[in-house]
């Protein structure tokens, strides 16, 4: 139930047409929930016909001219229902995880690429939200809106730098096996 609350945050934030949400998807909430194009669009259809959100009027014909949505009075009361209700937290699953448990069976061939690859992939990302920090909350900008903004990315950065510490660790404990052979008994 999610993604439509993902929407009506950006929505809330500013009233978007579909493009200009999915856009904003890729550059913000994207990181730490994604949606595709069809997937928004779709959920922009159910969120009207639920009277959350609507079209902003148009000066121009409707017929090929994309639609930018606000919401209404009911989005707002249901974002506020779903922020304020408590929610477990989810189990991790991590295909990355289950290859590693399985290799101590099937053996290690390939996995020590791989566990560089994801290095770098989290190294990037890592950097990537650095630079996120760096230029959007810089000393002195501490509004309640940006203290929350800034949580989130705080928790990808701190994900990240998860990640590239314990894939190291990986790495050096992968190094360590012989090479292709089951870590354990067949």
């Amino acid at each position: 139930m999610s993604l439509p609350h993902a929407i009506l945050t950006a929505l809330l934030e500013k009233p978007s047409s579909g493009l200009e949400l999915t856009r904003r998807f890729d550059r913000s909430i994207g990181y730490f929930w994604s949606a595709t194009h069809q997937q928004i669009y779709r959920e922009l259809g159910k969120l009207e016909a639920d009277g959350l959100i609507r079209a902003l009027p148009s000066e121009q014909p409707a017929r090929g001219q994309k639609k930018s949505y606000e919401v209404l009075a009911a989005g707002r009361a249901e974002l506020a229902r779903w922020t304020a209700a408590s929610q477990d937290p989810k189990p991790h699953r991590d295909p990355l995880l289950l290859r590693l448990r399985a290799a101590a069976v099937v053996g290690t061939a390939g996995l020590e690429d791989d566990l560089r690859r994801h290095l770098e992939l989290h190294e990037k990302q890592l950097a990537e939200y650095r630079e996120i920090e760096r230029r959007d909350f810089p000393p002195g900008r501490d509004s309640a809106e940006d203290r929350l903004r800034h949580l989130v990315l705080r928790a990808g950065i701190d994900l990240e730098t998860f990640w590239t510490q314990w894939l190291r660790h990986a790495l050096a404990d992968v190094a360590e096996l012989p090479d292709g052979e089951p870590a354990g008994p067949a």
